[in-house]
């Protein structure tokens, strides 16, 4: 299924989350993030408080939101792109550690600055909630089965599944012997776990991989 190009509307509102998202980042990094107000992650951006709210619900959420940026959707993006007889459990898998361990370009310097950072590492866990609904539809759209709960229930897993292995990845001193902390003294504290990212992802998912094959078997002619 092709996808149309957004409209003007569409691309000025990404321009404007864009904007938001950078300038929320940009002053977090330069001043802390405690000492940035809405206002002036909003002037910045060249916009209203007002319009800053329609797009983010909290600052916190606005500095993560520079890192994840659009991941869920791209996730999503992922599994429709794989081919119809790939199995669902390995295109949903492979999509989201694809997401989750490609930092970008100076992505890995702002991981590092809200990792080390309680507030802003809690609104990064939260933020895997965003997977499940882009994840959902595609799920119902691969399983032909729009009205059923299925798809919403094992994009709900997902989610889940993520948020567990980032707070293993992400667990605090003391909790995991098999972490080691840097960090310095007021910055909070960044855990950097032994095993890798992706192969907690992969741990985590992989309990679902019988609930994706048993619903594609129930759809399958």
């Amino acid at each position: 299924m092709t996808t149309p190009p957004p409209g003007l509307r569409e691309r000025k509102k990404q321009a404007t989350r864009e904007a938001l998202r950078a300038a929320a980042l940009r002053l977090a990094m330069e001043h802390g993030p405690d000492r940035v107000r809405v206002e002036d992650i909003a002037e910045a951006a060249g916009v209203s408080p007002r319009t800053y709210n329609n797009y983010f619900a909290s600052r916190e959420q606005a500095i993560v939101s520079a890192v994840t940026a659009d991941r869920e959707a791209r996730i999503a993006a992922a599994v429709a792109a794989r081919p119809e007889e790939a199995r669902l459990a390995e295109a949903v898998t492979e999509a989201v550690v694809e997401q989750y361990t490609d930092a970008g370009e100076g992505g890995h310097e702002a991981l590092l600055f809200i990792t080390t950072r309680p507030a802003l590492r809690h609104a990064f866990l939260d933020s895997t909630a965003g997977i499940e609904p882009p994840l959902s539809a595609v799920i119902a759209e691969r399983l032909g089965d729009t009205g059923a709960p299925t798809a919403r229930v094992l994009a709900a897993s997902v989610a889940a599944a993520v948020r567990i292995a980032l707070e293993g990845w992400l667990r605090p001193a003391g909790e995991n012997e098999d972490a080691r902390v840097e960090g310095s003294p007021g910055a909070g504290v960044l855990v950097v776990p032994v095993g890798s990212l992706s192969d907690r992802l992969r741990a985590a998912l992989a309990p679902l991989a019988p609930s994706f094959d048993a619903a594609e078997r129930r759809v399958q002619p």
